[in-house]
């Protein structure tokens, strides 16, 4: 079978990434199809934990209300040696950047229900479950897969699909980046660990910390909940021990017995993982490119898995959008790698320095590991990484350029709101004092709406022509950097900022200098245009 449409976006891959990015291209009118391996979700915990950054994603796509049925705010997550005694505390229930705790507890079956709904109520998305990719190939203007039909009705069934661009969603073993002969570069962390997900009975209370990993050379363990109602251990392999050890039902309740036995919960699921640390060496092939798993792979530590490949997802859709609409070129994809990429090297190496300080099972090292922390001379851990490269401001501000933007309640026409509630998505051009659009010429006003980018000018007391800073958080940001406005892109990130009025429009075309904006001819057009009043 040949299918004669030419789609906008084939997304090869239907787990919470795959899911997302094909809601976010729906809900911007593309037409996007997904195809998976399976037939039907995948109906077992894997990831358990979000932060707060992809909790405002998942906030801008509607889903908070659902999400809360499924899911919980962190608790403060502790490090013990093995007598118990605190060797690292995390406080993942304080207030974030984002307006929100710093961290979640979720199930994610439940959590891919609820993006399968939203994915298949779009009209525009076509979700076909139970289809394989035999081929991929690109010419200049399109991609060509070659899909067989492996489980359902039609078994057997083949299908040439094009489209303008192809998203390899699809996991650590993804066919899209074999296709395209990219490697991986393996960082070095290979461990075994079981991971047991339970749920107690009802009226059962479990002795043990909300969030914590069990330094103990005798059996390294991680104890966290799996959204409410659920738990989940995991357990290291230990040197002696094979893969076979680990894999039987009476090992499991073995390991389980100091804190849960058969008689106060069931068992959900248990399996051994490898945890490994990989990254693509190239994200990008032309008119293909590759998210989540597909692109890297990372220990467990951080909780930082899945939240890396939503971020992919949201990197790539607004990306897709500019190109698709035809107001960039294509070279607006071509620093996807070089953006995403470093960030999410740190990450992997951040999680990997963490395994190593959990993945101890010798005991003289432990000991040795629990007198540097209990005698403080181990340094907290560094902040979460930006973005260094990419579609960054380029100047001496390089502490604000690519780091995450403020996000607060704000006071519009008299209604108090987040930000994102008030205005949605895009790029935003944030100041405060007098108004930076009185200077621009007609020229950057038309590339300025010709990208979308809308003025926001706050103020602590909601003087006319401003939005009141309610959360207070945007005059701090501003103050503790000493700046008059910031950009801030359709991701959330700064694309720069700037401490003086007179630096504005340098910091603007720039901008539009970087997205790399065709240059047809743009109506004139007046500063009410780009205002937000």
């Amino acid at each position: 079978m040949n299918n004669n449409k030419i789609l906008d976006v084939a997304i090869v891959g239907y787990g919470p990434v795959g899911q997302t990015l094909a809601i976010l291209l729906g809900r911007m009118g593309y037409n996007v199809a997904v195809y998976e391996r399976w037939q039907a979700l995948y109906p077992l915990p894997r990831a358990v934990f979000h932060d707060h950054e992809i909790r405002r994603v998942f906030r801008m796509m509607g889903l908070e209300n659902e999400l809360e049925k499924v899911s919980q705010p962190s608790a403060c997550y502790q490090w013990f040696n093995a007598d118990w005694k605190v060797l690292v505390e995390i406080d993942w229930s304080a207030e974030s950047i984002s307006d929100g705790p710093f961290g979640y507890l979720f199930n994610q079956p439940s959590l891919e229900a609820i993006l399968d709904r939203q994915a298949k109520a779009i009209g525009n998305v076509q979700v076909h479950q139970g289809w394989e990719v035999l081929g991929l190939s690109q010419n200049d203007a399109t991609c060509e897969l070659n899909m067989r039909k492996v489980e359902g009705d039609g078994a057997g069934e083949t299908r040439t699909v094009q489209a303008k661009y192809v998203i390899g969603a699809d996991g650590a073993n993804s066919i899209v980046r074999r296709e395209c002969g990219i490697e991986w570069h393996d960082l070095g962390f290979d461990e075994d660990w079981l991971v047991v997900d339970l749920q107690p009975n009802a009226g059962v209370e479990l002795d043990v910390p909300d969030i914590g990993q069990w330094c103990n050379p005798a059996r390294p363990t991680t104890m966290v909940p799996g959204g409410p109602g659920y738990r989940r251990w995991e357990f290291m392999r230990l040197p002696h021990e094979s893969v076979e050890d680990l894999q039987s039902t009476e090992k499991v309740w073995q390991l389980l017995s100091p804190w849960v036995t058969p008689e106060t919960a069931s068992l959900v699921r248990h399996a051994v993982y490898k945890f490994r640390s990989r990254i693509a060496e190239h994200w990008q092939q032309g008119r293909i490119l590759l998210a989540g798993d597909a692109a890297h792979l990372m220990p467990p530590f951080m909780g930082q898995g899945m939240c890396s490949g939503i971020r992919d997802a949201w990197n790539l859709s607004w990306r897709l959008d500019l190109v698709l609409k035809g107001i960039c070129s294509e070279e607006l994809l071509n620093n996807y790698t070089t953006e995403r990429k470093p960030q999410i090297q740190a990450v992997i190496e951040a999680s990997m320095a963490m395994g190593k300080v959990v993945c101890v099972a010798d005991p003289q090292a432990a000991a040795e590991r629990d007198a540097k922390f209990l005698s403080g001379q181990v340094p907290p851990l560094p902040p979460f990484p930006g973005l260094e490269q990419g579609l960054v401001f380029k100047t001496a501000k390089a502490g604000v350029s690519g780091s995450l933007g403020i996000h607060g309640a704000i006071e519009r026409n008299d209604k108090v709101e987040r930000f994102d509630d008030a205005f949605g998505r895009g790029f935003f051009l944030l100041s405060i004092g007098e108004d930076p659009l009185q200077t621009f010429d007609e020229k950057l006003l038309g590339e300025l709406n010709q990208l979308g980018v809308r003025s926001v000018r706050l103020s602590k007391d909601g003087a006319p022509g401003t939005c009141r800073d309610v959360s207070g958080k945007y005059h701090q940001f501003f103050e503790e950097n000493q700046l008059q406005a910031v950009l801030v892109r359709p991701d959330f990130y700064l694309y720069g900022g700037v401490s003086t009025h007179s630096e504005i429009p340098a910091l603007v075309q720039s901008l539009c200098d970087e997205v790399s904006l065709k240059r047809e001819p743009c109506a004139q057009l007046s500063q009410a245009k780009v205002a937000v009043r």
